[in-house]
């Protein structure tokens, strides 16, 4: 199996995803991890897909093109090397899994600062999501991460986390993720 990265952003409107994923289900792909969200009125896809040995980047970008063309998305397609040795998170086998849950007053750096304190931790990103809500006039910016910590040092991660998130003067709540079994 030959495996791609794709790309496509676009303004938002219904059927962007049924035309994009019915294009590459035509083309013989199928479909492993994806992201999918509305940005501020962008609707942006990400994904990883499987195709068969002989398919190029190119005849992806070829397969999508009438769906890319009909919504005006913007899309990439890149060949990926083969997937690493699953390990449930894409963690190392020390690292725990945990969530943190960012609110305060909008102001920039927010993430730079706590991202590089996880960084700093030895932490890796699972996923992130950011939103500003509220008011124009008292925006509040909101950020979720799921991230994994070293086992040996997640507590003193988690505080140097909670200390970076008190220094910009935003509430920041930090707690392992004991996610619920399928």
């Amino acid at each position: 199996m030959a495996r791609f990265s794709l790309s496509a952003v676009g303004a938002d409107r219904p059927g962007i995803v049924a035309a994009v994923t019915a294009a590459l289900a035509d083309a013989g792909c199928n479909l492993q991890d994806s992201t999918m969200a509305i940005l501020q009125g962008q609707f942006a896809i990400m994904l990883v897909l499987d195709a068969s040995d002989d398919t190029t980047d190119a005849d992806l970008q070829v397969a999508v093109a009438p769906a890319a063309s009909a919504l005006e998305l913007t899309v990439s397609v890149r060949p990926l090397p083969p997937p690493p040795a699953p390990t449930g998170t894409g963690a190392e086998p020390d690292a725990e899994p945990w969530v943190l849950s960012i609110h305060g007053a909008d102001r920039p750096g927010i993430v730079a600062a706590v991202t590089a304190a996880l960084a700093d931790a030895g932490g890796n990103i699972v996923d992130l999501v950011t939103h500003v809500v509220g008011p124009a006039d008292a925006p509040v910016y909101t950020m979720t991460v799921r991230a994994t910590l070293p086992a040996a040092s997640a507590a003193a991660g988690a505080e140097r986390i909670r200390a970076a998130a008190a220094r910009l003067g935003v509430h920041c709540a930090v707690h392992r993720d004991d996610a619920d079994l399928l």
